[in-house]
């Protein structure tokens, strides 16, 4: 998958702040979710997300890997919209990831838990504060590529109708279209 507007709209690998997007799931009994995750990196095979396995995300997509991603840009003036299906991450991108993250995400990854949850707030805040962060993801950490069968590249236009430039995976080769905004 080559897509310069991808490279175009979103920001290098190596930039260390990550878009924000909305990772939308279906689970299994067809109840539907959003919620927003960071994109940790794309390449040529997908986009890459990482969370905690004990998710509800992470249930829904073992239940229908069928899933989107949605990013917004500041003033509604693009959207992009990834449909795809996602997998597990290959264990190299899991370890490369974690090492990636901020000191506070790497945090949040050993600390983010249902029982850490259910603490009062200076409970949170003084484990929070005592923990010793190991070097090593925690057991729980686990990560996603999202193979993408549709993107549509939505732009606003002041002076004329917006419109959305869609790119289809048929039979194996991308078809694009133009539809209304």
């Amino acid at each position: 998958m080559s897509f310069p507007l991808l490279d175009e709209w979103l920001p290098a690998n190596s930039e260390p702040e990550r878009p924000q997007m909305i990772l939308s799931t279906v689970s299994g009994s067809g109840i539907p979710d959003a919620r927003t995750v960071l994109l940790t990196e794309f390449d040529s095979d997908g986009l890459y997300f990482h969370t905690d396995s004990r998710s509800r995300k992470v249930a829904d997509i073992a239940a229908n890997p069928a899933v989107a991603l949605t990013f917004l840009w500041p003033g509604f003036t693009r959207q992009l919209v990834v449909q795809g299906r996602a997998e597990m991450a290959p264990a190299p991108e899991l370890v490369a990831a974690f090492e990636a993250r901020s000191p506070y995400l790497k945090q949040l990854a050993w600390l983010n838990s249902a029982e850490f949850a259910q603490l009062e707030l200076d409970e949170r805040l003084s484990q929070w504060a005592a923990f010793e962060l190991p070097a090593e993801a925690p057991n729980t950490w686990i990560g996603f590529l999202v193979r993408p069968t549709r993107l549509t590249f939505w732009r606003s236009n002041q002076d004329a109708a917006s419109r959305r430039e869609e790119f289809t995976l048929v039979g194996g080769d991308w078809v694009s279209s133009y539809l209304p905004g």
